[in-house]
């Protein structure tokens, strides 16, 4: 069970986690325990998550979503099992946390009045200065 929030909680019966061998160091351990874990959540299918929360998440990061809606955790880092759950467990939890709050809609503004003059006078000034620089003599 992971929770999100006091709101937010994923049952064990959503998460599927395989085991496998990880690969890097750990002498003949790595080559005879599975100890990495591959956590495996379906992002599109899961009720314990709200619909506007699906929505960010699968809009934010739709790339590292399979084609069924899941998205795949592995974790490896660890040369024990229980510690890759862990990790991977934690990882699904920051990503969920991150899309949590909905972004606050951008405001359309626009420059002040005071600002778009001072804006024109500037360029103005610097167009008049480059005329005076240039040479105009009518040979």
């Amino acid at each position: 069970m992971i929770r999100i929030s006091k709101n937010i909680v994923i049952t064990d019966n959503e998460l599927n986690e395989e085991f496998f061998h990880a690969s890097g160091p750990g002498g003949q351990n790595v080559n005879k325990v599975a100890t990495a874990v591959r956590l495996r959540f379906n992002i599109r299918d899961t009720s314990s998550l709200p619909p506007d929360l699906k929505q960010r998440l699968i809009n934010a990061i739709g790339s590292s979503i399979t084609t069924a809606g899941e998205l795949i955790i592995e974790a490896q880092r660890y040369r024990t099992q229980m510690k890759n759950r862990e990790d991977a467990a934690q990882r699904l939890q920051a990503i969920i946390t991150k899309y949590l709050i909905p972004p606050k809609k951008r405001r359309k503004t626009k420059p002040t009045k005071g600002s778009v003059k001072r804006r024109l006078d500037s360029k103005k000034q610097r167009g008049s200065l480059k005329k005076l620089r240039s040479s105009s003599h009518d040979d």
